[in-house]
């Protein structure tokens, strides 16, 4: 069977930005030809698809996203919901890190990522109205809060969708990344009672996320398993400033504790800084314990002992998943949980001093 030779292509005069027409000529196909191939619709021959491609090349040519998203119904973009203040997204080097991380998942396709912070409701039915608008293919909500509602509101639009941190209303078909918060909270437990810690307590993160309340019942259970009371729980919101506030009352009302167990390593930042101008020691008088082992533990003035949530990783399945669930709708990622580890730090590293073992 004789074969043909691939077609010349043509010259077209050069232009700065060369137009669809261009390509066409170029290529020996007509317009509509062209769009489909380089669109990805079908009804395009080997033969019209390989000039097309040549012709792309060879012209420079860069498509008309637009004009793309009327064949495939695409956006080529994404959106990162936080419903947070935007002070305290610019403040908390967590999500610089989940933004790093889905950045990474797009690493390697023409896919952008939109930034929403939302945390009123009319910003939340703004930011809904938004979505639901067919400005994005598909979406990743993050620190989310029992009343914010996102996983049944989402679902409802029907668009992808993938929560970092299991959401308050996850049902059968609400995909999310998440780390062990409960087994985190328990290591941190069983880490102070395994150095000689016995008069406990915890600066808890909102009990509205349900990172905190895992966390919180984690480490409930460890003390128990230890055999310790429960001791004294304060909250606090995920804030450096607010875990200082709230350290600074336990401090006052339980001046005996011997070992803390901060939600977060910003917060734990809040509990060192407390500690210290009550002229308590760490880890002399009190042990600390934070949670994200994020960079800030290990350069704290006293670096901090820390349970990992791996983050990065996190956020990069999370982007991932999405692409997954985009080209496959109705796909729904089975929920993917990472286990957790705790990091010694100086922070728990020697035993109650005499003081504080007699208090």
């Amino acid at each position: 069977m004789k074969t043909s030779s691939p077609r010349p292509l043509r010259q077209v005069a050069p232009r700065s930005s060369p137009t669809l027409e261009d390509l066409a000529v170029a290529a020996g196909v007509s317009r509509s030809t062209a769009s489909r191939a380089i669109n990805g619709g079908d009804r395009v021959s080997p033969e019209a698809q390989a000039a097309v491609d040549r012709a792309v090349l060879d012209l420079g040519y860069i498509p008309n996203r637009a004009a793309r998203s009327l064949v495939t119904r695409r956006t080529s973009s994404i959106a990162l919901v936080i419903p947070e203040p935007d002070v305290r997204v610019m403040m908390d080097p967590f999500f610089a890190v989940v933004i790093t991380g889905i950045t990474e998942a797009l690493r390697e396709t023409d896919v952008q990522l939109v930034l929403l912070m939302s945390r009123t409701d009319d910003d939340s039915s703004r930011t809904l109205r938004y979505l639901r608008g067919g400005h994005v293919d598909g979406a990743i909500v993050v620190s989310h809060h029992e009343a914010d509602s996102w996983a049944r509101s989402l679902a409802e639009t029907g668009l992808p969708t993938i929560f970092i941190g299991r959401p308050w209303d996850a049902g059968s078909e609400v995909t999310y990344v998440d780390t062990d918060n409960l087994g985190g909270g328990r290591l941190a437990a069983q880490h102070l009672a395994g150095i000689g810690r016995r008069r406990l307590a915890t600066v808890a993160g909102p009990a509205d996320m349900t990172a905190a309340v895992d966390r919180l019942r984690g480490w409930r259970t460890g003390l128990a398993e230890a055999g310790l009371p429960e001791g004294p729980v304060v909250h606090a919101d995920f804030t450096t400033d607010g875990a200082a506030a709230a350290a600074r009352r336990l401090i006052a009302e339980h001046p005996d504790i011997d070992g803390i167990f901060a939600a977060s390593d910003l917060m734990a930042l809040g509990v060192l800084e407390a500690l210290q101008a009550a002229g308590r020691t760490v880890p002399g008088d009190v042990a600390l314990v934070g949670y994200d082992n994020h960079a800030v533990a290990e350069t704290a003035p006293t670096p901090l002992t820390t349970i990992t949530q791996p983050m990065v990783e996190m956020a990069v399945k999370a982007g991932a998943m999405l692409l997954e669930e985009i080209e496959a709708p109705g796909s729904h990622p089975e929920p993917v949980i990472y286990s957790t580890e705790l990091v010694e730090r100086a922070s728990t590293s020697v035993a109650p001093t005499a003081s504080a073992a007699n208090a």
